[in-house]
Formats: structure tokens, C-alpha cells, sequence
């Protein structure tokens, strides 16, 4: 969908997220894109959304609101946004790239398969325009402070420069993570693993009904290599994700099977 851009325009920009038009990540994106060199438009939701996957809303209509020059907000998913910008907002003005974050926490290992952040860049990529993904690694008791924005701002602006010196193949998107403080410098990586879903709080409403809360604990397998342990030291992590998610060891070796057919 992406048209090579035109020399005498400036590069154009998308930029989403999944914790809303208002998260400071965005508006830290935002600055960095400009300072690369991008014209920006936004598309955001118009609340959080963290954690809704690469999910795309169809049963019910979606609203498109005005929200400033080269701006709008949409009552939906981030996959909804950069769908509805590409397919529709944008289809006469099409970005060069997609940018989405920052997000407001981390997304490595696993997070990828969860993060509303991640779908964005593969809503992009699926639609052809070459994405990546921005997340910074800080603790939700301890909000970045502006000195730490700035930091990352500096860093997204290098990643950004260096992935439109260094074009990644078609189907392929980044997804990028901060540490919190100054990086000490860049690591391609592969995924760790991080498993979620063994804290689960059950409790009781007023009306006496229970309702449960998914908890937030994580059990972390790092390794040389990965995205988690580069993070963990200090690094700015740029792992590369492809949109086929075929194991084709286990295609080849299921193909190769001899016995009865199944059906």
C-alpha cells in the first residue's frame, strides 16, 4: 500500500498507540518522528487499550473524531486506528511508515503476542507500509520523568534514521524496546520467553456476584540473545518479527509423516 516516497515531499508518518491520544509515549513518538525528519499523523484510540491484541472490531460501527491538525482519535482498537488510517484517513495521503508507541511499559518476549502496541506494527506491515513498534521499559509505580522521555526521544530518533538507511524485508516488522535511563547501546535480538496467567485474584462484588482479575505477575526465561536480557542490561533491543508465524521444521516434518490419512 506504501508508495515509494516522492523527493520533493517530506516523508510522511503514521503514528498510533494502545494507551490513547493522551499518553505522553505518543506525543515522545511524535517529537522523535518530527525530529527525524517525518511529517506526522496521528490515529490513536481514545483510551487505552493495552493488552487488545491484533484485535479488529466488527460488530459495531466505528467513530472517527477531529482531534487537530493531522489528528483524529478513534473510538476503537489500535489495529482499528491504523486500519481505518491506512484504509480510509489516509488513503489519499499514505505514510511511508507506521510508528506506534511509546508504550508505557515493555513489550518483550511473549508481551508481543498480547500488546496492542505490537499489533499496530503488524496491522501496518500486513497492509504494506514498513512498521515498528516502541515500548520503554519502566515500572507502573515509576512513571518516566521528562529527563527520561528526552533520553528515549534521542535513541528513537537514531532507530528511526537507521531503519529508513537500512530498509527490513517485506513481511517484516521491529519491535523496539528501552531500558529506562540512557542506553548503553543496541542489540539485535531474538524473543525471550514470558509466560502470564498463573495470578489470578478472585474476589466478590457488592451485589455478591465474583468477578476476577487477570494479575499481572511473570514468569521470565531469558537467554543470550534475547530481547529480555538485553533490556535487562542496558540495551536498546530491536528484534525483528515476521508475519508468516509457520514452524516450518515441524511443516516439513509433518508433511514427511507415512501412516493413515486422518480424514
Amino acid at each position: 500500500m506504501s508508495a515509494p516516497p516522492d523527493s520533493a515531499r517530506p516523508r510522511r508518518a503514521l503514528i498510533s498507540n494502545d494507551d490513547g491520544i493522551h499518553s505522553p509515549g505518543l506525543a515522545a513518538l511524535e517529537r522523535a518522528a518530527v525530529a527525524a525528519g517525518f511529517e506526522t499523523y496521528v490515529v490513536a484510540p481514545d483510551r487505552e487499550q493495552s493488552a487488545s491484541s491484533h484485535a479488529l472490531t466488527m460488530h459495531r460501527p466505528l467513530r472517527v473524531a477531529k482531534a487537530g491538525e493531522r489528528r483524529w482519535v478513534v473510538d476503537g482498537t489500535p489495529t482499528d486506528c491504523v486500519n481505518l488510517a491506512l484504509c480510509s484517513i489516509l488513503k489519499e495521503t499514505p505514510p511511508d511508515m507506521v510508528f506506534s508507541g511509546i508504550n508505557l511499559g515493555p513489550n518483550l518476549g511473549d508481551d508481543v503476542t498480547y500488546s496492542g502496541t505490537v499489533a499496530c506494527a503488524f496491522e501496518g506491515t500486513l497492509l504494506g507500509v514498513p512498521s515498528i513498534a516502541f515500548s520503554l521499559d519502566f515500572r507502573r509505580d515509576d512513571p518516566p520523568a521528562e529527563e527520561a522521555w528526552a533520553e528515549t526521544e534521542a535513541a528513537v530518533v537514531k532507530v528511526i534514521l537507521f531503519a529508513t538507511a537500512n530498509p527490513f524485508p517485506r513481511e517484516t516488522l521491529w519491535n523496539v524496546n528501552f531500558p529506562s535511563g540512557q542506553p548503553v547501546g543496541v542489540r539485535a535480538t531474538r524473543m525471550g520467553r514470558r509466560r502470564y496467567g498463573e495470578s489470578v485474584v478472585e474476589k466478590i462484588d457488592p451485589r455478591g456476584r465474583p468477578y476476577f482479575w487477570i494479575g499481572g505477575a511473570h514468569i521470565d526465561t531469558a537467554g543470550d540473545g534475547t530481547d529480555l536480557s538485553a533490556v535487562a542490561d542496558g540495551y536498546v533491543s530491536i528484534t525483528p518479527l515476521h508475519l508468516d508465524m509457520t514452524d516450518y521444521r515441524a511443516l516439513a516434518e509433518l508433511t514427511g509423516r507415512k501412516g493413515p490419512d486422518l480424514l
